[in-house]
């Protein structure tokens, strides 16, 4: 296989329907909330006494509402925790919410998060651990029995699901042994009851992890990536343009789509990325703790909204269910900057010129004023229903003399959205 032919077939890797819409949500919120909220930890280790979760002033529609301000599309609620303590009345373990002071043991969480979503027209999904540190069956056969029995709970009694969330956390259970999880049997009754929903993990198949918690994306964060790193995804194309594999790469690779990677490939598959964050230094609730500053929130909105992949925004609730203030001002404060950012496009009135293709792998585009204009941020999106397509770009200005020499950007990436943030710069093409 020649060059040209791999890059094309490269080019016509497209995404699922599923995937599209999980793009346009762009930017949604996760709530770690459970047992830890209470104890003060970050991760539990199953033998916490359901007593101590008690949200008295829990308020899931006031929840919403401070997410959506803050320009979030969706949540995902940690339904269940490494500890096993799960947020809704499960039947099949006692170390759940029915056995919480929270509201007589008739409560919850998910339900009411659940609720809130649909009758505010927000996305609604769920984390649920594989690893459970409270199960007597962890680390056994029966304990994918346990775990599928509760994520059909999750998946046919809660409405709509957007993005199930899994990780990769795995312990030895109470017979010494580690789990061996049965991810296919999972994203099967994934597949089945919620056929719309997104799965995420480390290595996808619908999203995959951007290899970090600390918000940061990649500089090119492609998402069509060598098939060897995707997790049960289909392969959309066969071969490789030079011999060897690719069996080294791992989410941490700098340059997971590069040619240098995808041209050893054995095959690649559309697999964008998640870059999770916390609103916090900690994902459950620590008094002491303060928000990140509205800069860092908006460096990380702008590399990953506008950099090809979606941000996920941990918001921890306090021990009375509710966001805390400090919280809740700094995500004001982001959903304000995004608005007031993007709220004007001096684009839409202007003239738009497609012309002749330079050579079959390069065009061009005019954008055309009435006046001089000035402008600081310019957003570029591919149709991605098409595929990613698009392997570097340049923009220019025109000189005094109408002659397009002034370039003053270039990048690689640009898929579902590419956000270009520059010093103040005027033209009128």
């Amino acid at each position: 296989m020649d060059i040209r032919t791999f890059l094309k077939n490269a080019s016509q890797v497209i995404p699922s329907e599923r995937q599209i819409e999980w793009f346009n949500t762009e930017f949604y919120g996760f709530i770690h909330f459970g047992v830890n909220t209470f104890t003060d930890k970050e991760w539990g280790d199953g033998t916490e006494d359901p007593s101590i979760f008690n949200p008295e002033k829990f308020n899931a529609e006031k929840i919403v509402d401070i997410f959506k301000k803050a320009g979030m599309k969706g949540l995902v609620i940690t339904a269940k925790h490494h500890d096993g303590f799960c947020l809704w009345p499960s039947r099949y373990t006692e170390h759940s919410i029915k056995n919480s002071p929270y509201k007589n043991g008739k409560g919850d969480i998910v339900r009411e998060l659940a609720d809130a979503c649909h009758k505010n027209d927000f996305k609604f999904g769920f984390y649920l651990s594989p690893w459970d540190r409270n199960s007597e069956v962890y680390g056994t056969d029966e304990y994918n029995t346990y775990y599928k029995n509760q994520l059909t709970e999750l998946l046919t009694e809660y409405g709509k699901v957007f993005h199930v969330w899994f990780d990769g956390a795995c312990g030895e259970g109470p017979n010494g042994k580690k789990q061996e999880y049965d991810f296919d049997g999972y994203i099967e009754l994934i597949r089945k009851y919620q056929p719309d929903a997104t799965i995420f993990n480390d290595h996808g198949p619908d999203v995959r992890w951007c290899g970090n918690e600390s918000g940061k994306a990649r500089h090119s964060e492609w998402a069509v990536v060598p098939h060897e790193l995707v997790f049960r995804a289909e392969k959309q194309t066969d071969g490789s343009l030079l011999p060897g594999k690719t069996k080294y790469i791992y989410n941490t690779d700098k340059e997971l789509g590069t040619l240098s990677n995808i041209m050893f490939s054995d095959g690649l598959s559309f697999c964008p990325g998640e870059v999770d964050m916390s609103i916090r230094p900690g994902w459950f609730y620590h008094e002491n703790e303060e928000p990140h500053s509205l800069e860092r929130l908006w460096k990380t909105y702008l590399n990953t909204v506008g950099g090809n992949c979606c941000f996920h925004l941990n918001v921890p609730p306090t021990r009375e269910g509710l966001i805390d203030p400090r919280d809740e001002k700094r995500l004001y404060e982001l959903g304000e900057k995004i608005r007031n950012t993007f709220s004007y496009d001096i684009a839409e009135n202007a003239g738009f010129t497609e012309n002749e293709e330079m050579s079959e792998y390069q065009t061009s585009f005019d954008l055309k004023f009435d006046k001089e204009e000035e402008f600081n941020c310019i957003v570029l999106e591919e149709e991605i229903e098409k595929g990613q397509r698009i392997e570097n770009f340049s923009l220019y200005m025109k000189d005094d003399f109408g002659n397009y020499k002034i370039q003053f950007f270039e990048g690689t990436c640009i898929g579902h959205k590419k956000s270009v943030f520059l010093t103040p710069k005027k033209a009128t093409t």
